[in-house]
């Protein structure tokens, strides 16, 4: 019989709601009509798996227009910070960072784009887009 002497090994997993969206602020932007694109990247973008709670790390891009707000660096630090020991799947990550930026922002559009460390011989890119006026 084969015993799987990882089976009983955890971490802690903290749950979707303790990614912190109160530390956001958003700053005014004095260029409204000029389709300035903002890039933010990160190569320290991690969180856990929700099942093993084994951590996966990303390359993190945030692209955007902005219309009236502009993000907060450090605001923004922290809030990607916050995701450290959230279990989420690295698909469902891009697309809760749009959630939370987009009411935020309210920009005219928006990317967001993580490209995983490869895990098991699978490389993963995920990538979650909003343009304002379309569903």
């Amino acid at each position: 019989m084969v015993v799987d002497k990882y089976a009983s090994r955890r971490f802690d997993i903290q749950k979707e709601a303790a990614i912190d969206l109160a530390v956001l602020e958003a700053v005014p932007f004095d260029y409204p009509d000029s389709a300035t694109e903002i890039a933010y990247e990160t190569e320290e973008f991690t969180f856990v798996c929700p099942w093993t709670g084994l951590p996966d790390f990303a390359r993190l891009v945030i692209r955007y227009i902005p219309a009236q707000s502009l993000v907060e660096l450090k605001s923004l630090k922290y809030y990607l910070t916050s995701y450290r020991n959230v279990g989420i799947l690295q698909e469902h990550a891009v697309n809760r960072i749009l959630q939370d930026l987009v009411p935020l922002l309210e920009p005219v559009s928006m990317v967001v784009e993580a490209e995983y460390r490869e895990r098991g011989g699978i490389k993963t890119k995920a990538v979650a887009r909003y343009q304002k006026g379309q569903s």
